[in-house]
């Protein structure tokens, strides 16, 4: 079995947690402390949102700024239509910034919103019934 972590600098860890947290996001503590916050996307799947100093210390150079160059886009599928309108509804509600319109591509519908770092986030329903 794998399992998955990305890795993400945040400028406010705090306010990172507060944020997920108001998405409906749970936190593995074990993982998590003032430096990192390991956030439980999944049962193997896993975003270290990491104070920018202790992510620095994985990296060779300069820790890359969000809100000057979009670095990753980060997609997560959402069981229908209606969620991905709720997710979004939450994150500007919680303090996320609107990023891009919704977008529709076929059987496919989403939203993407900023978190309070300027990482871009993705919710993804992908209607798989055919029609």
């Amino acid at each position: 079995m794998r399992m998955i972590f990305v890795n993400l600098p945040v400028k406010d860890l705090p306010a990172t947690r507060r944020f997920f947290g108001a998405l409906g996001f749970a936190f593995n503590e074990a993982y998590s402390d003032e430096t990192a916050a390991c956030m439980v996307v999944d049962d193997n799947i896993f975003v270290m949102h990491l104070t920018e100093a202790k992510f620095a210390q994985f990296v060779t150079g300069k820790v890359g700024d969000p809100e000057s160059a979009t670095q990753v886009l980060t997609c997560l599928s959402a069981a229908s239509r209606q969620e991905v309108d709720d997710i979004k509804a939450k994150a500007l509600a919680a303090g996320g910034r609107e990023w891009k319109p919704n977008m529709e591509f076929g059987p496919m519908y989403g939203c993407s919103f900023q978190d309070p770092n300027g990482n871009v986030w993705e919710f993804m329903h992908m209607d798989q019934s055919g029609g």
